[in-house]
């Protein structure tokens, strides 16, 4: 007889209580880069973030580094390894819903979506934020740079940005806390299960059923993942199950429509039509969108309606822009 799984709730008292808390070993780091150097002294860290160089010129990054390159406990190398080799087997069609479905996914959470929209980091630049997110994503699902440190290095890095974009926020006086602490545990958490649990579903959606070993080994991996970025384990997923109702809870209590998600979406599919070289297939980012999110969310973000395409989509086991993919530019 299957064992059934436990699953657990994410009531709305923990939500609210996560909500309003960051990363507080990495925070620390950079108020005391901020005591030590100023405001000059963050900004500066910036381009070290961004740099391929894993040690900084300021020793304290350094130790929180050092300190934080350990896997957590309950981390499961073979399945890591077995995570890693599905998102390598599947990388062209993930890659495909990484696009259409896991970041306009994310701006659907409104308030989350205000500190993108204010950091400016993807709406005037998007092109290099998606390839800035490509890179990590290469980077991390290298099963070597697991054994060289590479990794675990890029994603303390990215904590430290989420850090460092945390302190900026509230610097400069517009942020309102009854939106949660900009960067917050539960936005974490709904971002990094939009680039796991979603994946999943986007591929169930497009009708290539994963294996359910293979989708609770992606799971596990992006759960170190998680873990090391910071994100409090009371909002690791245990399996699918416990994944999905954490989505469900999320998107019940942040998605809704607001100017700065239908801005960053807009910046999205702008970006992704320039690289169309065929005038037929401009639409079908949009489609893409609406086929995998659904109307509701999609209306949410003001993601313009192309009935037949999306139609189309459905129709197609690994849709139209999947197969589609060469006639973009390289």
């Amino acid at each position: 007889m299957k064992q059934i799984k436990q699953t657990r709730q994410f009531p709305n008292e923990l939500m609210d209580t996560l909500r309003q808390m960051g990363d507080p070993l990495a925070d620390a780091v950079i108020l005391e880069l901020y005591e030590a150097e100023g405001v000059t002294g963050v900004r500066s860290m910036f381009s070290w973030l961004n740099s391929s160089e894993s040690v900084s010129s300021y020793e304290k990054i350094n130790e929180f580094i050092e300190q934080n390159n350990v896997l957590p406990d309950f981390a499961d190398k073979k399945l890591m390894q077995k995570g890693i080799k599905f998102f390598n087997k599947n990388q062209n069609q993930i890659g495909l819903i990484l696009a259409c479905y896991s970041l306009p996914y994310c701006y659907a959470g409104a308030d989350g979506a205000k500190v993108l929209a204010m950091s400016q980091r993807i709406s005037t630049d998007t092109l290099k934020r998606l390839e800035e997110t490509g890179e990590f994503i290469q980077i991390i699902t290298q099963e070597n740079n697991w054994s060289n440190d590479k990794a675990i290095y890029k994603i303390l890095k990215v904590r430290l940005m989420h850090a460092a974009i945390r302190f900026f926020t509230e610097y400069h006086g517009k942020w309102d806390l009854s939106w949660g602490k900009p960067v917050n545990q539960e936005d974490m958490a709904g971002t990094n299960g939009a680039f796991s649990y979603i994946v999943i579903r986007g591929m169930r959606k497009m009708r290539t059923e994963p294996e359910e070993s293979d989708s609770e080994a992606y799971l596990h991996f992006w759960n170190v993942v998680s873990v090391i970025m910071g994100i409090d384990k009371a909002l690791i997923p245990n399996n699918l199950r416990e994944a999905f109702v954490m989505d469900k809870v999320i998107a019940k209590r942040q998605f809704r429509a607001s100017d700065e998600g239908k801005s960053l979406t807009k910046a999205l599919l702008d970006t992704m039509e320039k690289f169309i070289e065929n005038p037929l297939l401009k639409s079908f980012p949009a489609a893409q969108m609406r086929f995998l999110m659904g109307d509701e969310v999609s209306d949410m973000l003001g993601i313009p309606s192309v009935t037949f395409e999306k139609k189309l989509l459905g129709l197609i086991p690994n849709s139209i822009m999947f197969r589609g993919a060469g006639e973009m530019k390289r």
